[in-house]
């Protein structure tokens, strides 16, 4: 059951992986937080359609909350890194997310991080870095600030989503957030880059891929794996991002692919599988086997404790 919904997360890195490529060729050039907000505002709406449900109460701000970090504040601070950051530095600071994921997943669920997962997530950073960096890059601290602030704010957010529980269905918590997220992206976007540009064919089918399965099927995967498996391993699959990027440059763009790179993956797919102590001893406890590091507490304790698992609300 955990590999399934490993595999159920990992939808969510690997289009996100493959959207680099689709970014670059098919969408107006220089748009991003045009393009972010389409991603956002009317594919929630078209879920929410499919999955209509209305909230209640205090889930209205916290929803909102949840739509600014997971989508509005983390995309327009990638949007700020990607302007003063070469692209390999963001993407090796973004490669941290999963120590961030797993420190909030201790404060907030209760998941107190295995040395394990976390050295498999220095492994996977140093992994990523050997995929993207290249020599003579300089570090403007600006971009770097907002990179580690992209990282902080969707690591909150999927850590809340994780363990809020809404009085509706995932796939419409989702909706829901994606709407807030886009009504916060659409006056920055209209602000920052003018009105929107016209778009062709290419354009509407790079929208269409990246609305429908870089956002509302990759989300929902996401979602769902963080909700039914330890933070840990989930935030470790979302190192098969990069991993994906380089696969479909070098495959569609051509892109070089030297001995540094192989080791580059290898250590990156190295740190996501290796990384899963949480998943093998939710398999033992479910099974009845004993664990040879039972006598002293884990993380899983405290996410399988009440504490860890937060009331329906």
């Amino acid at each position: 059951m955990e590999a399934k919904w490993l595999g159920v997360a990992a939808i969510a890195p690997v289009t996100w992986g493959a959207g680099y490529y689709v970014t670059e060729n098919y969408l107006p050039p220089d748009r991003p937080l045009f393009g972010a907000a389409v991603r956002a505002l009317p594919f929630g709406l078209l879920l929410l359609a499919l999955r209509p449900g209305w909230l209640s109460g205090s889930w209205w701000w916290r929803t909102a909350l949840l739509g600014a970090l997971n989508f509005s504040a983390f995309f327009v601070l990638i949007f700020v890194a990607a302007y003063r950051l070469p692209g390999g530095l963001a993407s090796t600071i973004t490669a941290t997310s999963p120590i961030a994921v797993m420190l909030f997943a201790w404060a907030l669920a209760g998941e107190r991080p295995h040395r394990a997962s976390l050295a498999a997530a220095i492994v996977g950073v140093g992994g990523v870095a050997l995929l993207v960096l290249r020599g003579g890059v300089s570090a403007d601290p600006w971009g770097v600030l907002a990179s580690l602030a992209a990282v902080a704010v969707s690591s909150l957010g999927f850590i809340l989503v994780k363990t809020w529980r809404p009085p509706v269905e995932l796939a419409t918590f989702t909706a829901w957030q994606l709407v807030f997220g886009g009504l916060l992206l659409t006056p920055v976007a209209l602000a920052v880059e003018g009105a929107p540009p016209a778009l062709d064919g290419r354009a509407a089918a790079g929208f269409g891929f990246l609305g429908l399965l870089g956002t509302v099927a990759a989300y929902a995967a996401w979602f769902a794996g963080l909700r039914r498996l330890p933070a840990a391993a989930v935030s470790l699959v979302g190192l098969l991002n990069p991993v994906t990027g380089t696969v479909v440059g070098v495959a569609l763009a051509g892109e070089s692919f030297g001995i540094v790179r192989a080791v580059g993956i290898v250590l990156v797919l190295g740190g996501a599988l290796l990384g899963q102590p949480a998943v093998i001893e939710a398999v033992r406890r479910r099974r009845g086997v004993p664990d040879p590091r039972a006598d002293r507490p884990t993380f899983l304790d405290q996410s399988l404790s009440p504490v860890g698992r937060s009331p329906r609300t």
